[in-house]
């Protein structure tokens, strides 16, 4: 299965409260961190939702 590695590049401030929330469920906590997430349709909107804050690559 394949797994997104996603970087929080912005800051949340400033940002809709709902857009923070996707952050942090996603699991970032602050500009530069990385996370290892699956491949998966919750993932994907919650990635979509922010994609003006964070980059995503694919990793196998």
């Amino acid at each position: 299965m394949a797994q997104l590695k996603v970087t929080q590049i912005k800051s949340t401030v400033g940002t809709k409260q709902e857009h923070r929330d996707s952050v942090r469920s996603l699991g970032l906590k602050r500009i530069g961190h990385t996370v290892i997430k699956a491949d998966r349709p919750e993932f994907r909107g919650m990635i979509r939702a922010v994609a003006h804050l964070v980059t995503v690559e694919e990793v196998d």
